[in-house]
């Protein structure tokens, strides 16, 4: 009996209980909290200027076994970086390419907006290549004068219009082209914000047989505008002019990009590596500006 009591106050000690009641034991605390490490990011530049010389060279090689000329300008407005090659080669055929210069220069000389005639005859020129309309409106604006007019306003430095009635004999540079996306994005030379829209959302829907080009450098889900310019040239030893302007926006990025070629065998040709630059473009583009992990500072300043 006393060794059983003693084993019941032995069991109270323990347990704060004896018998069948049961005694509820309280949970262990919380375990503690980890304490969540400091990192902060800052770009690479070293590493950011070396992916950059990688990928120019990559397209110089790439060009290298590639029939023609082709040049080329990328501007991106997000991060700020601008590649390119030829950029200022301003003797390229623009041929239907000139048609949304046509079209943003009656815009900015009505300043008021387009008719119904006028309208249509923009959607028949940007969405369809439509030549017909497209003469009507060079006629409208005022032919290879006014256009250069338009040219100088806008700071287009590398641009000719084409002589006489020749809208398609327009030539331009990479660089100019990328100017010009950039008044259409940002604003400037007379265009409202109506106008820009106005020709954006034409460029956004091309007819489907002529969304090659800069398209090639779209991810998934980027939405992209462009205007392609394809013309033979018959006394150019039979060679094709091939080229393709546009945006490409989409996350963390918004590229301005032109690439422009002639002296192609033919016209396919020059389509490929139209695309062939911009696909290398695309694909490497997030690769341009890298970035380097760093602990926080442990003393930071009061």
């Amino acid at each position: 009996m006393r060794a059983r009591l003693v084993a019941c106050v032995g069991m109270v000690l323990l347990t704060g209980g004896c018998g069948s009641r049961q005694v509820q034991v309280l949970p262990a605390g919380p375990p503690a909290a980890k304490v969540a490490r400091c990192v902060m990011s800052f770009p690479d530049v070293r590493a950011g200027r070396l992916a950059r010389a990688r990928l120019v060279g990559d397209i110089a090689r790439y060009l290298s076994r590639r029939p023609g000329r082709i040049v080329y300008a990328v501007h991106d407005l997000v991060s700020g970086i601008t590649l390119g090659y030829g950029r200022q080669r301003d003797e390229l055929a623009l041929a239907g390419g000139a048609q949304v210069d046509i079209v943003m220069a009656l815009l900015a000389r009505r300043g008021r907006g387009f008719d119904e005639d006028e309208r249509r005859l923009a959607e028949r020129m940007i969405r369809e290549s439509n030549q017909k309309a497209a003469d009507a409106m060079w006629s409208r604006i005022g032919g290879s004068g006014a256009m250069s007019a338009f040219y100088r306003r806008i700071g287009l430095r590398h641009t000719t219009p084409g002589p006489g009635a020749a809208w398609g004999d327009t030539t331009s540079s990479p660089s100019d082209r990328v100017r010009l996306l950039k008044v259409l994005v940002k604003g400037g030379g007379g265009l409202s914000a109506a106008d820009r829209e106005l020709v954006l959302g034409l460029m956004g829907r091309v007819q489907e047989d002529q969304a090659w080009g800069v398209s090639a450098a779209a991810r998934r889900d980027d939405r992209v505008t462009l205007r392609n310019g394809w013309t033979p040239r018959p006394l150019v030893h039979g060679t094709w002019a091939v080229g393709s302007y546009g945006r490409i926006a989409g996350p963390g990025r918004d590229l301005l990009l032109s690439v422009q070629s002639d002296l192609q065998p033919e016209e396919g040709a020059g389509i490929e590596t139209v695309e062939g630059v911009a696909r290398m473009i695309g694909t490497r583009w997030d690769g341009l500006s890298p970035t380097t992990r760093r602990p926080c500072p442990t003393n930071p300043l009061p």
